[in-house]
C-alpha cells in the first residue's frame, strides 16, 4: 500500500505564489515519476508537470515559465512552486506517482487533491 499526502492549496490573489507539496509513503521500492495534475470545474483532469527519478521535467504549456517542479528522492516528496498565478489556474490539484513496490508490483497512485483558488 502506498499513500500520497498533499498540502499547500489555498486561496491566493492573482499574481501571487503558492507551493504545493506531496509526500509518498508506504511499501515503496522506487518511485519512477511523480507529478501534478489539475481539474477545474467542468473540465477534464490535465497534466500540470511531471518529474522523473533523474530530475527530468515536463510541463504543460500553460504553466511553463511560471511553475517549477522539484523532487527530493530521499524523502519521496515533490514540490510544485507556482508563481504568477492566474485565475485560470484555479482547480483541484492532484499528486500522482508511478511506484514500484517492495513486493515488485507496479502501482499508479493518486492523492486526495488540494484546492487552489486564484482570485482576480
Amino acid at each position: 500500500q502506498v499513500q500520497l499526502v498533499e498540502s499547500g492549496g489555498c486561496l491566493v490573489q492573482a499574481g501571487g505564489s503558492l507551493r504545493l507539496s506531496c509526500a509518498a509513503s508506504g511499501s515503496i521500492f522506487i518511485i519512477n515519476t511523480m507529478g501534478w495534475y489539475r481539474q477545474a470545474p467542468g473540465q477534464q483532469r490535465e497534466l500540470v508537470a511531471i518529474i522523473s527519478t533523474g530530475g527530468s521535467t515536463n510541463y504543460a504549456d500553460s504553466v511553463k515559465g511560471r511553475f517549477t517542479l522539484s523532487r527530493d528522492n530521499a524523502k519521496n516528496t515533490v514540490f510544485l512552486q507556482m508563481n504568477s498565478l492566474k485565475p485560470e489556474d484555479t482547480a483541484v490539484y492532484y499528486c500522482n506517482a508511478a511506484v514500484i513496490t517492495i513486493e515488485h508490483s507496479y502501482l499508479e497512485v493518486w492523492g486526495q487533491g488540494t484546492l487552489v483558488t486564484v482570485s482576480s
